[in-house]
């Protein structure tokens, strides 16, 4: 167990003067919040309840107020709106200088931010403005018996190892929770909480940050994805055979590390503790071994068919159905089947036809 303690730096608050409340960041974008606060907000409020904490949002940005009862309808008890031109888009100084003087105005006990690029970013600097520990990147929390602070599950070398972090005595307990690792709470239309309108100072200074121009990647957000056909070391290196049956399904095409160490498939589609971690409905695991670092990031699928040509490998201890044969013709006949059927491949995502449905 390892446990974060005083630094000798100076100290804004300890756990001497905290506030029972745990405050989630939530990230948005053009007016919408991120999928990844949204997760946080349905494990927040789980561990809230369980500590008899209020549950706090935060969302900055300009003309975001309308988020505050979205988020309050996924759990929040309180949301904090602070609203101001400098924070329309992220940008780094503006982001941490509002989003410390909240957490110093409320001193709360917990502050969770998602690890996105912008989360990662943002956590970074608000522990060493707030001179208090940061657990990041964790796939799981808990709350320590006896003790009521949060535990952090962090994956190491490889995923062969999961580290259990927590912070003894500085505030908050700063935790940056992995998207998709815990499910989206249900929207419960109509409920009531409190919100609150925080005053931003940003002085002339940071008007000097401007955003000269925004792209986006096209990258695959497997997180969203409904279907994904995973392929591992036993492909041999044909993913266009997986990426058919992807696009006959209407799902997306993932990996695990070995596959993409191969350059078969590329880093974003990666799988699991070193990857992403996925919930969908339906997850065809082809020529994967079932190491631990791989199936933590499907285990949660609900439904998982692994095609293996070793009856004992790994991988059919999380299965629902379990196919023993070589990959490939395996899925010649499940395409030629489709086919048949009238279903047709289209984009990744959505099928064009027939009856290939999760």
């Amino acid at each position: 167990m390892l446990e974060i303690k005083g630094t000798g730096l100076a100290e804004f608050y300890t756990n001497a003067n905290e506030k029972p409340e745990l405050m989630v960041f939530l990230e948005q974008d053009q007016g919408k919040l991120d999928g990844s606060s949204v997760e946080l907000l349905g494990k927040g409020k789980e561990l809230a309840t369980e500590l008899r904490y209020a549950l706090v949002g935060a969302v900055l940005g300009h003309n975001v107020a309308h988020l505050a009862e979205e988020a309050i309808e996924y759990g929040a008890d309180e949301v904090v709106v602070a609203d101001h031109a400098h924070l329309k888009e992220y940008t780094t100084m503006p982001y941490t200088k509002a989003m410390a003087d909240i957490v110093n105005s409320r001193n709360p006990s917990i502050l969770l931010i998602g690890a996105t690029r912008n989360g990662r970013d943002l956590a970074g600097r608000m522990a060493v403005r707030l001179k208090t520990g940061l657990t990041a990147d964790v796939t799981g929390l808990e709350i320590e018996t006896g003790t009521n602070l949060v535990i952090g599950w962090v994956p190491g070398f490889g995923g062969g190892i999961g580290a259990a972090v927590k912070c003894t005595t500085r505030r908050p307990q700063m935790i940056t929770a992995r998207p998709g690792v815990f499910p989206m709470p249900p929207l419960q239309k109509g409920r009531k909480g409190k919100v609150a309108h925080f005053e931003v100072k940003l002085d002339g200074d940071y008007s000097g940050f401007k955003i000269l121009e925004k792209k986006r990647a096209e990258g695959i957000d497997l997180t969203k994805s409904k279907i994904i056909i995973a392929g591992g070391r036993g492909t041999e290196g044909d993913f266009e055979l997986l990426s058919e049956v992807a696009g006959l399904l209407g799902g997306e095409v993932g990996a695990t590390r070995v596959a993409v160490d191969e350059g078969w498939a590329t880093r974003d589609v990666q799988i699991g503790q070193t990857g992403v971690v996925c919930r969908p409905k339906l997850c065809i695991a082809a020529g994967i071994s079932g190491a631990s670092q791989f199936t933590v990031g499907v285990r949660d699928s609900e439904t998982i068919i692994a095609i293996n040509t070793d009856e004992n490998a790994t991988i059919f201890e999380d299965s629902d159905m379990c196919i023993v044969g070589d990959l490939k013709p395996v899925l010649h006949a499940l395409v030629a089947e489709m086919k048949k059927d009238g279903v047709h491949p289209g984009k990744h995502g959505s099928s064009t036809e027939g009856k290939a449905t999760a």
